[in-house]
């Protein structure tokens, strides 16, 4: 099991290596290749190791040995990071086929030569390998060390075409994520320096007042990884980048990174402090409700779904800030809420880079009729905007119904409030997204949109995966996340 869980960091990184070496049309294929292996070992080590963690220790750092109370270096797959792991592979390999069509010089929006094929896909698979970095990671130290190799693949992903407003947007999340990467190597400093420890459960053995600036610390850096107010601003202009960067930062990769700390922070001893639980449930639904404002000014596609994100985001650590007050329900709703959203917005996002690809836009304004000409990515849109939305029986239905138990839970007044919070936000989004699905897809067909084809199969066939994905992805994550807690 040890050697699977290593295989599925260092193949996606030696594959970067062979990607970028081989270049021009063969880069794709081999990235498809090595993406679809380390999906299947994805699956088979969270197949294996379903209800009973997997821990592997393998050494320390020479210049610490005798200094720190245990291993540093290891793999660690627990229902948590299970979620994170499937999340991340599984999209990461449908990323990367739907690339293979979607990065090539027929594509309307930005047509990309075959010389650029190699450092795109060097980038990809180094992206994909540090995200499982991420899910594995036994420890805040290790942790860290692959959150900030998010945050450089990100950067230079967002970066990637080359002009001046990508690379303005590329710099702007590199500034403002690091700025969070500074935060969490603080937290990870007090708890060495205080417990000889950069184990997860070291969090409970702080004193009371350094434990509150610790988490306080850990807040702040999934506040700027996660694109939460008031560090929310570098996420829209992060749609620079490639259509499936964008899905992946979205669905998968770099946001995620951002709660999925804040998951396991709380979830490791349960030791936050109540204050900070419930400085992190207002702040999340600041976040959710002043993205959810910037939805009426839209006329970007994807800058309408990044909105939508940063507001999705705020659901996972409302979550996570409910599991801290006490409510294991919750907790357990904002972990499935990674996964439910994660094939939902990818779906969303990849059908607006299907969109760009046949008509050369992404304006709402000038689209209209999709439906006639493309129909399978129609289909797609809509499934995506029910599951992402929670409309039964698709995947965020469960984990917002999760969610609102969870809410419930705490008891008093706090629960009802929440309860009608989240369903006034559901409720808005679900009519603006609809009547933006309407404006794109149904009524008269406008001239940009007088296409006469879906787009190539790589894509096509990515949509229909991830549409099985909406339906499919709750039975699979809620059985894990009831394991979190227990």
């Amino acid at each position: 099991m040890t050697a699977v869980l290593l295989a599925m960091i260092v193949a996606p990184a030696l594959g970067a290596v062979v990607a970028f070496t081989l270049g021009r049309g063969l880069a794709r294929w081999a990235a498809v290749a090595v993406a679809g292996l380390v999906a299947g070992f994805a699956v088979w080590g969270v197949a294996a190791c379903f209800g009973s963690p997997y821990r592997a220790s393998l050494g320390t750092l020479p210049w610490l040995a005798g200094e720190v109370d245990g291993p540093i270096l290891g793999v660690l797959l627990d229902p948590l990071g299970s979620v994170m792991l499937l999340v991340a592979t599984l999209i990461g390999f449908l990323t990367v086929l739907y690339s293979a069509a979607y990065m090539g010089e027929h594509n309307r929006d930005h047509p990309v030569g075959e010389a650029a094929q190699g450092p795109y896909y060097f980038r990809l698979l180094l992206f994909l390998a540090s995200m499982v970095g991420v899910a594995l990671a036994p420890n805040f130290l290790q942790l860290f060390i692959f959150w900030e190799l998010t945050t450089i693949c990100s950067w230079s992903l967002i970066a990637f075409y080359g002009n001046e407003k990508s690379l303005r947007a590329g710099f702007k999340a590199l500034l403002i994520t690091h700025i969070g990467g500074l935060f969490f190597l603080a937290a990870v400093l007090i708890l060495f320096v205080q417990t000889r420890s950069f184990e997860f459960g070291a969090l409970a053995r702080l004193p009371e007042s350094l434990r509150r600036w610790v988490f306080l610390f850990l807040m702040i850096a999934a506040w700027a990884k996660a694109a939460q107010v008031p560090f929310h601003t570098w996420l829209p202009d992060a749609m620079e980048a490639p259509t499936p960067i964008s899905a992946y930062l979205h669905a998968a990769a770099m946001v995620k990174a951002g709660v999925f700390l804040m998951a396991r922070a709380v979830s490791s001893g349960w030791a936050m402090p109540p204050g900070l639980g419930m400085l992190l449930g207002a702040m999340a639904l600041v976040t959710m409700f002043l993205a959810l404002s910037y939805y009426f000014v839209q006329d970007d596609l994807k800058r309408l779904l990044a909105y939508s994100t940063i507001a999705h985001l705020g659901y996972v650590l409302l979550g996570v800030a409910l599991g801290a007050l006490g409510s294991t329900t919750g907790l357990q709703a904002g972990v499935l809420h990674i996964a439910c959203h994660g094939f939902s917005k990818a779906t969303l996002f990849l059908c607006a880079g299907a969109i760009a690809y046949v008509t050369g836009t992404r304006s709402i304004s000038a689209l209209g009729g999709l439906a006639r000409s493309m129909p399978l990515t129609a289909v797609a849109f809509f499934v995506g905007l029910l599951a992402v939305t929670g409309v039964p029986p698709f995947a965020c239905f469960w984990s917002k119904f999760m969610l609102l138990a969870g809410a419930i839970k705490l008891g008093g007044i706090v629960g009802p409030v929440l309860v009608v919070l989240v369903l006034v936000e559901s409720l808005i989004s679900f009519g603006w997204m609809l009547r933006v699905g309407q404006k794109v897809f149904l009524g008269p067909v406008t001239a940009v949109a007088a296409v006469n084809s879906d787009p190539p199969w790589p894509m096509s066939v990515t949509l229909v995966a991830l549409m099985i994905g909406c339906l499919v992805i709750p039975v699979v994550a809620i059985p894990l996340v009831q394991l979190i807690g227990r």
